[in-house]
């Protein structure tokens, strides 16, 4: 929930563990969450602006009815991908001092993981692309396999299979060792 009721108390994966106020809490999670969008942000906008050269390029016109679309379909979640992880941004501009920094730290953590969802998308669809123009077949569909089996294990899969054992409450919500 993101209004702050009792129910956030009763879920462990909310509660930082750290001394600090609602306010402080607040300004520590955007912080950590800007810090993430620019680690993200500088890929999605090369990835843009490389597909956005790739038309004017004298062997675009050679490419294939397939190979087309997945240059289209790569450009489009690109495109989304730069909205949702940049939104956050305008989130804030436009409702700057209205005290919605609860909902900016909420909504934001949403785009962000459609921002990411799309940005891997994407760059499996770069990949693909890439890929079918030079060897095509059976090494294509290898490495969108591939691709798609690396961006769902580490940019999905492992950290919802963290977060589903710690609400399930199998594992406690301190540090490894050596953190």
């Amino acid at each position: 929930m993101e209004n702050g009721s009792s129910k956030e108390k009763d879920h462990p994966e909310r509660n930082s563990g750290r001394d600090e106020t609602e306010e402080e809490r607040l300004d520590r999670n955007l912080s950590e969450m800007l810090q993430e969008l620019r680690v993200a942000l500088p890929g999605v906008q090369v990835l843009f602006a490389f597909l956005l050269a790739v038309p004017f390029q004298q062997n675009f016109e050679k490419i294939t009815p397939f190979q087309k679309g997945a240059y289209f379909g790569t450009l489009i979640c690109t495109a989304i991908s730069a909205v949702m992880l940049i939104s956050p941004t305008a989130y804030h501009r436009i409702t700057f001092r209205y005290q919605q920094k609860r909902r900016l730290v909420y909504y934001a953590n949403r785009f962000s993981i459609v921002g990411l969802f799309f940005l891997a998308l994407a760059m499996t669809g770069a990949i693909m692309l890439i890929t079918d123009f030079l060897f095509g077949g059976t090494t294509t569909i290898l490495m969108v396999a591939a691709t798609v089996l690396v961006f769902g294990f580490f940019w999905f899969g492992l950290p919802l299979q963290r977060r589903l054992k710690l609400s399930a409450g199998q594992e406690p919500l301190s540090k490894p060792e050596g953190d």
